[in-house]
C-alpha cells in the first residue's frame, strides 16, 4: 500500500525562504573581476577583492596574469603574454595560485622562458616538482660562512679576487668588456664538479642567447645547466621575472629534500644535488624592465624615474644567496649577478645598490680590455669579501698569490708614474718589469678555463721573478710550452690538486725529499722552473 503525504503549501513557502536567505549572492563577486583598462602589458581589473599579493589570474585566450598592485578599487595585474585580444569588459579569474615555476632535473640541458615553458624545441618538460617564485631568503640560522671555493678556471679571479661557494660576487664593467664570457668560462669550468648552473638572460637579443647556449653544447656544459631566457623582444613583466625564476630553479638543487610525513631527509636525493651556481646576466636591464612596469602601475618615481624599493627588488634576489649550515645540508646557491655601467661610473644609482648588496665585485675596465688585457679586469677596483676562505691554500700562499694583488697596484701606479719620466732608479725599473710579466701570465682566452693546480705554478714562476729576463711577448708562449712540461711529470699537478697545498706529498712527486717544509718543496720548484728556462728558447 503507498505512503501518502500531507505537504502543506505553508510548509513549502517556508523552506523556500530559507534556502533563499542562506544563498550567499556574493560568492561569484570574491573569484571573479572584469577588465577596466589593458594595455602595455598591464591590465586593471574591477573585482577579485580576496585575490592575494602575487597570485595567478587567469585572462581570456589563455594569458596568465600576476596581482602586482593591490588597490582600494582595482586590482593591478602584470600579463605575461599578448594583450590585443583582451579588452575591456573581459571576465578575469582567480586561481588561488601563487605564481610557480617547474624545478627539478628535467630542466638540465633546457632553454625555458621565465613561466618555464621550454623554447628551445626539444619537446615539453616533464616534471612534477614546483617552487615559488617569490621565497624569503634563507635565516642566518640557517646558513655558514663561505669556505669552500667555487673555482671559474680564469687566473685573474681565482687569484685576485676568488668567489666562494654562496658568495654574491657582482661582476660590473661597460658593455664588450668581456662580462658575460667570464660568467661563461665560469659554467664551462664547473663540469666534473658537482655544481650545477643557471644562466639567466634578461633583455638580450635571442640571437646572443643562442649563441651563450651553443657555446656551453661545444665544450659539454649544457648537461648540467639551465638558461633561463627573457629577450628584448619580451614583454617586460617577463623580464621582471626571470631572475626570481632562476633562483627558484637553483634553489630546488641546494635545498634538502624532507619526507612531507617525517621531516626526515630524502638522503638519495640530496647527496645528488647539494651546490648551484646562478648568473644573472643583466640586472640592469631587470632594472629597467622593473622601471617599466611600475610606472605604468603608477608608482610613484623617485630618483632617475626608479620606484623607491627598487634597491629591495635586487636585495630579495642575491639574498637567496648562501651557504647553508650542515643541519640543513650544507648545499649553496652562489649568485653573479652582472651590471652594465655608462662610461665606467660606479656611482651611478643602479651600481651603487647592487654593490652595497654583494660580497665583492670584479670591475672590467674598457682601457684595459682595449689595450688587450683579456680578461680585463682592474686589480684595484676588484675585491672580494670572503678573500682567502674562498681558495685553496696553495692559491693564498704568499709566495703564489698572497701579494699579487699589491704587486700589480704597485705596478700601475709606477707604470702612470713612468710615462711622465725617462730616468727610473733601478728599483722602479724591477716593479715595472715584474708588474709586466704579472699582467702577461693572467692574461687568458675565451673557453679556456685552467685548472686550479696549473694556476698555481705558473703564477709563482711569475711571482718569484722566474720571468724578468724574458721578453713580455713571449709569456703566453712560455706558460704553454710551461704547463707541457709540467704534465710530462707524472704526480706534480695531481698532487697539488688532491692535497690543495704545497705539502710533502707533492715534494716526492717532485723527486727524492732530503728535508721537510713548505719552503723546501717551494726551492724544488724553483728548480724545476729553472730546469725548464734553460731549456726555453725565447
Amino acid at each position: 500500500m503507498a505512503t501518502t503525504f500531507d505537504v502543506r503549501p505553508d510548509e513549502i513557502s517556508s523552506i523556500l525562504k530559507q534556502q533563499l536567505l542562506r544563498f550567499d549572492r556574493g560568492a561569484d563577486v570574491y573569484d571573479a573581476g572584469t577588465v577596466l583598462q589593458v594595455g602595455d602589458g598591464i591590465a586593471r581589473v574591477h573585482g577579485l577583492t580576496n585575490v592575494m599579493a602575487g597570485e595567478l589570474a587567469e585572462f581570456p585566450h589563455e594569458v596568465m596574469g600576476l596581482a602586482f598592485n593591490l588597490e582600494e578599487d582595482n586590482v593591478g595585474c602584470i600579463l605575461f603574454g599578448e594583450d590585443t585580444e583582451i579588452k575591456e569588459g573581459d571576465t578575469v579569474r582567480r586561481t588561488n595560485q601563487i605564481l610557480q615555476v617547474p624545478v627539478g632535473e628535467a630542466l638540465l640541458g633546457r632553454v625555458v622562458n621565465p613561466l618555464g615553458h621550454p623554447i628551445d624545441g626539444k619537446g615539453e618538460i616533464h616534471t612534477d616538482e614546483h617552487n615559488l617564485v617569490e621565497r624569503k631568503a634563507p635565516g642566518v640560522i640557517a646558513r655558514q660562512p663561505v669556505n669552500q671555493p667555487l673555482q671559474t678556471g680564469l687566473k685573474a679571479i681565482d687569484a685576485l679576487t676568488p668567489i666562494g661557494r654562496g658568495q654574491r660576487e657582482l661582476i660590473i664593467g661597460d658593455r664588450q668588456t668581456g662580462k658575460t664570457a667570464l660568467a661563461v668560462d665560469t659554467i664551462i669550468n664547473q663540469r666534473d664538479t658537482d655544481v650545477y648552473c643557471i644562466y639567466v638572460a634578461i633583455g638580450q637579443k635571442a640571437s646572443t642567447v643562442a649563441q651563450v647556449a651553443k657555446t656551453l653544447e661545444n665544450n659539454g656544459a649544457m648537461e648540467y645547466t639551465t638558461i633561463v631566457s627573457a629577450a628584448a623582444s619580451e614583454p617586460a613583466p617577463l623580464q621582471y621575472l626571470a631572475p626570481y625564476a632562476g633562483a627558484a630553479m637553483g634553489e630546488w638543487f641546494r635545498d634538502m629534500k624532507r619526507d612531507p610525513k617525517s621531516g626526515e631527509p630524502d638522503p638519495e636525493r640530496h647527496e645528488k644535488f647539494k651546490h648551484v651556481c646562478v648568473v644573472y646576466d643583466d640586472l640592469t636591464k631587470h632594472a629597467w624592465a622593473y622601471r617599466q612596469v611600475a610606472l605604468l602601475m603608477r608608482r610613484p618615481p623617485g630618483r632617475e624615474a626608479y620606484p623607491g624599493d627598487v634597491f629591495y627588488l635586487h636585495s630579495r634576489l642575491l639574498e637567496r644567496a648562501a651557504m647553508m649550515s650542515d643541519d640543513e645540508g650544507s648545499g649553496s646557491l652562489t649568485a653573479l649577478p652582472i651590471i652594465e655601467t655608462q662610461e665606467g661610473d660606479l656611482s651611478t644609482y643602479i651600481p651603487t645598490n647592487v654593490i652595497s648588496i654583494t660580497d665583492g665585485q670584479i670591475f672590467f675596465e674598457t682601457d684595459l680590455f682595449y689595450g688587450g688585457q683579456r680578461p680585463a679586469i682592474n686589480a684595484g677596483l676588484s675585491v672580494s669579501r670572503v678573500g682567502g676562505k674562498a681558495q685553496i691554500k696553495a692559491m693564498s700562499d704568499r709566495d703564489v698569490a698572497g701579494t699579487l694583488r699589491v704587486d700589480l697596484a704597485r705596478f700601475r701606479e709606477v707604470a702612470a708614474f713612468a710615462q711622465f719620466g725617462s730616468d727610473l732608479d733601478a728599483s722602479t725599473q724591477r716593479q715595472l718589469t715584474r708588474g709586466e710579466r704579472l699582467m702577461e701570465i693572467i692574461k687568458q682566452g675565451v673557453e679556456s678555463p685552467m685548472p686550479v693546480e696549473e694556476q698555481v705554478i705558473t703564477i709563482f714562476a711569475a711571482a718569484q721573478g722566474k720571468l724578468d729576463d724574458l721578453p713580455a711577448t713571449v709569456v703566453g708562449r712560455w706558460e704553454e710550452e710551461f704547463l707541457g712540461f709540467v704534465r710530462s711529470r707524472p704526480g706534480i699537478l695531481d698532487k697539488i690538486r688532491e692535497e690543495g697545498r704545497l705539502t710533502r706529498p707533492c715534494l716526492e712527486a717532485l723527486g727524492p725529499v732530503t728535508g721537510y717544509g713548505d719552503q723546501l718543496l717551494k726551492t724544488q720548484l724553483s728548480d724545476l722552473i729553472d730546469e725548464f728556462n734553460r731549456t726555453f728558447k725565447a
